[in-house]
């Protein structure tokens, strides 16, 4: 059978009025919804087999490539930036914590230092801590009033205006006085320590019997106590060298010895000599080797005899 020859027309018409479709070649890449996007060689030659929707597709794929990079440059700086921003003020807080507690520090020195001159003002001015109370100790022969007496301080004196050096000096002035110390003890207290001379010697002159410590330092004028050697020098004082050897002898003795003394003399430094209580005497010649003639004399009395001579100490004798 043989179709008719309009429906052949028809179907050869429409044949040529359709859109051709473009294939994808061999090298198309996938585009954006599923299309495939042709390959920079395969373009020359289907750009002309492109339709109208996939070109618009592709040109809007295009347009939100380029959109989407433009707005990820831009975070990029802005978090770069931020990140600058945030380093600068990191930076700049420690700075500004150290320059605070610095301030913080100079305030509180300033007020400190304020305070302290204005109670020590107040203390230095005032009588909130004045002295109302004085301690003497270490009295013996040395008598509380005379010590009063010499230091002259006032009662309401403040103490912080109380010259300890100078009430010392003062009180150190009393003959029977060998030194002093003067303490504060607040809130209202000033304490004296006094050290009293000790005789070790005495001599006699016309006014009476003196006093010596073993300085050399006369004293007191006072009847002598018991056991004490009388001494024998021309010029007797704390700047005289037979007396001051003589001094040296006494001191250096054992106790047992020294209280068996009667009379030390001394008419030069190279000539001292001892006179026992019983009538024995101990020649001592000069002060060299003190120490061990002390020792050698100790033993030698122990045996009988009239003269007992340590001047050299390495050949004591007894007569």
């Amino acid at each position: 059978m043989t179709e008719p020859e309009d429906v052949r027309e028809v179907t050869a018409e429409s044949d040529t009025t359709a859109e051709p479709e473009a294939t994808p070649g061999p090298e198309a890449t996938p585009g954006p919804e599923g299309a495939q996007e042709p390959s920079p060689e395969s373009v020359p030659e289907n750009r002309e087999f492109e339709g109208p929707r996939r070109r618009a597709r592709r040109e809007r794929e295009l347009r939100r490539q380029a959109q989407a990079r433009a707005r990820a440059i831009e975070q990029a700086r802005r978090e770069a930036k931020r990140r600058a921003l945030d380093k600068t003020a990191a930076d700049a807080k420690p700075q500004a914590r150290a320059a605070v507690r610095g301030l913080k520090v100079m305030v509180w020195t300033v007020l400190l230092a304020v305070l302290f001159v204005a109670l020590g003002l107040l203390l230095y001015f005032t009588p909130i801590m004045s002295v109302r109370n004085v301690v003497i100790t270490g009295l013996g022969a040395v008598t509380e009033e005379e010590v009063t007496q010499a230091a002259a301080v006032k009662d309401g004196t403040p103490l912080l205006q109380v010259r300890t050096d100078d009430v010392a000096e003062r009180v150190a002035t009393i003959r029977r006085v060998a030194s002093a110390r003067v303490q504060r003890e607040y809130p209202s207290t000033l304490r004296i320590t006094i050290v009293e001379r000790v005789p070790v010697v005495v001599k006699d002159y016309p006014d009476g019997t003196h006093l010596f410590d073993r300085d050399g330092v006369d004293f007191a004028t006072a009847p002598p106590p018991p056991n004490l050697p009388y001494l024998e020098t021309d010029n007797p004082g704390p700047s005289d060298p037979p007396t001051k050897a003589a001094l040296e002898v006494m001191t250096a003795l054992r106790p047992e010895v020294a209280a068996q003394v009667a009379r030390v003399s001394a008419p030069s430094v190279a000539a001292v000599t001892l006179t026992l209580v019983d009538g024995r005497e101990v020649v001592w010649g000069t002060t060299d080797r003190t120490e061990e003639k002390a020792q050698k004399l100790a033993a030698l009395l122990t045996q009988p005899g009239r003269v007992y001579d340590v001047s050299s100490p390495d050949l004591p004798t007894v007569k």
